[in-house]
Order: structure tokens, then sequence, then C-alpha cells
């Protein structure tokens, strides 16, 4: 067994803000946080939060291109321990651009120095597993503004280049999860973790990308599904919300899906040898996994549904139904290809 008592959480004012600001955000990975214990669940808590201001920089379509990708440099030099760069002159610049309603992803960039103040009292360890993904998937996003500065928005061309983008908006998430629960590992468990850790990471951000068409479109003004496919069927990236495609980017979002789940094998492996240690437990990621799989199958059954109402879920029974089945404790790692088989079918559904 992996497993080893767990560590109460520190009494901080700003932990404790920081756990309330990730149940604003992003009710999915608070879901996942919930479910850690300490001190992993304030490792995670906190590196998804400096991950998450670099992800509404990017996202803001409010922000001239330019603008943005100098936000998100200056941000990482903050970030770095070896820059005289501070988190505070980021927050001078970002001032401006922040909306005067704010709303909870704002209000994160708003409180960037107290995120990053409390990353830096997480410890070395924890600060040397963290830092260097985050750091990669802020120039990452840096990079992909640049290159669209001239489109007013992402224009992703290829599935090449869609994986790319993932890479720096997950699975550097993975590598930094990775670098985390790797610690307590023989060499040939962490070799197995990290050989696929990509692989859990680009399957739910591609089951993203194919559920979020939409909503990225008209919200951001980012178009994630590749280009090169699109033109096959006829759309143009700039029309992807219009009635009359709705059948043929249907066609591309049950094709993106099927490209994700390639990535399923992965991602499976990468549970049945995640450690349980330093609170991290097994459901904090097969939740999800499990959810990406069940929103795959909702996909391919209903794409048109993500261009007529925005966005393609499952249940709230499912979600809780799969949340109860391993808060009773019945589920073991080898459970997990089961559990997968019959959410890529069906609903979940208690036996």
């Amino acid at each position: 067994m992996d497993t080893e008592p767990p560590t109460e959480r520190p009494a901080d004012g700003d932990i404790d803000w920081c756990f309330d600001a990730v149940q604003g955000v992003s009710r999915t990975f608070a879901i996942t946080i919930e479910v850690l214990e300490e001190p992993m669940a304030s490792y995670i808590c906190v590196g998804y939060l400096l991950c998450r201001v670099a992800d509404t920089v990017e996202d803001a379509g409010h922000i001239p291109p330019e603008q943005q990708a100098a936000l998100l440099r200056q941000y990482d030099r903050a970030l770095d321990p070896e820059s005289s760069a501070t988190i505070e002159e980021f927050r001078d610049e970002v001032e401006p651009w922040i909306p005067d309603e704010t709303d909870d992803d704002w209000e994160v960039v708003a409180e960037s120095p107290r995120v990053v103040a409390t990353f830096e009292s997480l410890g070395a360890d924890a600060q040397s597993a963290i830092y260097p993904p985050v750091s990669e998937l802020v120039t990452g996003m840096a990079e992909f503004v640049e290159r669209y500065s001239d489109d007013g928005g992402l224009r992703i061309g290829t599935i090449d280049e869609l994986e790319e983008y993932c890479w720096y908006a997950a699975g550097t998430v993975g590598e930094l999860i990775t670098n985390l629960v790797a610690q307590d590992v023989d060499d040939r468990r962490a070799e197995i973790l990290r050989a696929n850790a990509r692989g859990f990471a680009l399957l739910l951000q591609l089951v993203n990308v194919a559920k979020d068409v939409s909503d990225d479109f008209r919200e951001e003004n980012n178009v994630y599904l590749p280009a090169a496919w699109l033109r096959e069927r006829g759309v143009s990236p700039a029309n992807v919300t219009e009635p009359e495609n709705e059948t043929a980017v249907a066609g591309v979002i049950q094709r993106v899906t099927r490209h994700a789940r390639g990535y399923m094998d992965d991602a499976q492996r990468y549970l049945e040898v995640l450690p349980e240690s330093q609170g991290n437990t097994l459901e904090a990621w097969a939740i999800p996994f499990l959810l990406a799989v069940g929103t795959s199958r909702e996909l391919l059954e209903r794409p048109e549904d993500v261009v007529q109402e925005g966005g393609v879920k499952v249940s709230r029974a499912e979600v809780m139904g799969l949340i109860q089945l391993f808060k009773s404790g019945d589920v073991e790692r080898e459970r997990i290809g089961e559990l997968r088989s019959q959410l890529e079918d069906e609903p979940f559904s208690p036996s």
C-alpha cells in the first residue's frame, strides 16, 4: 500500500481563500481537490490557481494580443525564483484590464499576489515540482497568443497543432501532478507515470475542446477544432456556430472525440500505477477520467447539441453516482477498466 496517514490542512487564511476560489472557478476541478487529502490537496489547489491566472489572461478577448502576451511573460518572470520581477509588478500591469464587475476568474487574477505568496509558503520540494510545468504553460500560452495575434483569436490549424496547444493547457498540469506524486515511488513506477501522463491530460483536454466549441467561439473568439478538418467538410473556422454548418461541425466534433478516446488506454494505465501518498487519492483522478469517458460518449451520440445548445455534459445524477461510488470505498484500481468500459457505452448506474 502507498497510503499513509493524512495530515491536516494548516490554519491559514490564504490557503482557505485558495480553496474557496477553486470552488468558484472550476467546480469540476474542485471535485478533485475535495477528495484529496493534505498536503496534496493544498499543492494541487495552489498549483491550479497559478495556472488559472494565465488561462484567464489568455482567454480575455478584451485585451489586445500583444498585451496579452506581454502580461503572460511578465507573470512568468514574477513566478521565476531566479528573476527580480515581482508579482506586484504583474498585478499593477494587469490592473487596467480587470473588468469593473469581476467574476470568479478575474478575482483570482486580482488576488494573484495572494496566490503566489501561498505558493511560496508550500516548501521547496513542492515549489520545485510545481513551478517548471506552470512556467511552460504560461510561456506556451503566450506563444499561441502571438502566433494568432492578427486573427483576433486562436485558430488551430491541424490536429498536431491542437495537441501542441493541449499540451500547454493541460499536459503541463498533468506533468505538475506527476512531479508531485512521483516523488515517493521507485524509478520504474515513475517512468510508467511519466510515459502516460501526457495521454491522461490530452484525453481530458481534447474532450473539453469538443464539448466547448460554441462557448469558446462566442465568448473568446477561439476555434480549437482543427481548421483542416473543418475545411474538409466545407466549413470556415469563422462560421463554426452558423446553423447551416451544424451537421458538418458535429462531424468534426465526433472526429476530435474519437481522437481523444485514443488516449484512454494511456490514461487508464496512469491511474493503475498512481501512488496514494502525501494525501493523494485514486478517486481524485479517476473521477475526472471517468467523467471524460462519459462526456465522450455523449459527444458521439449527440454532437449537434454542442452547436445548438452550447455544450454537452453528463447528467448530474451520473456525476453524483460516481462520486458516491468512490466515497463508499468499494472501488479498487483494478475496477477502473470495468467502469471505463461501462461508461463508454451507457450512463453510469450503480449495480
